[in-house]
């Protein structure tokens, strides 16, 4: 599984991933954990505004940090 966070390095997006990166230990899941701070790069998955969450090209959350059951939601296989 491949998860990114989208983000500049606002303090949301340093936040999402910090609980991104616990909650996939924390369940002991296999995943690489990509933080993309390009602009460029996160426009092309159509997000405006950040912190947005993407798992397995699918982004699944943007303007905001998701609670975590969310992200667990999104990232238990």
């Amino acid at each position: 599984m491949e998860i990114k966070i989208l983000g500049t390095g606002c303090p949301n997006c340093i936040s999402l991933e910090k609980r991104v990166r616990l909650l996939v230990e924390k369940e002991n899941i296999q995943a690489t954990i990509i933080m993309v701070k390009d602009i460029m790069e996160i426009m092309k998955y159509g997000v405006m505004s950040t912190p947005a969450l993407v798992v397995n090209e699918k982004v699944v959350a943007k303007g905001r940090v998701p609670k975590d059951s969310e992200i667990l939601n999104w990232i238990s296989v």
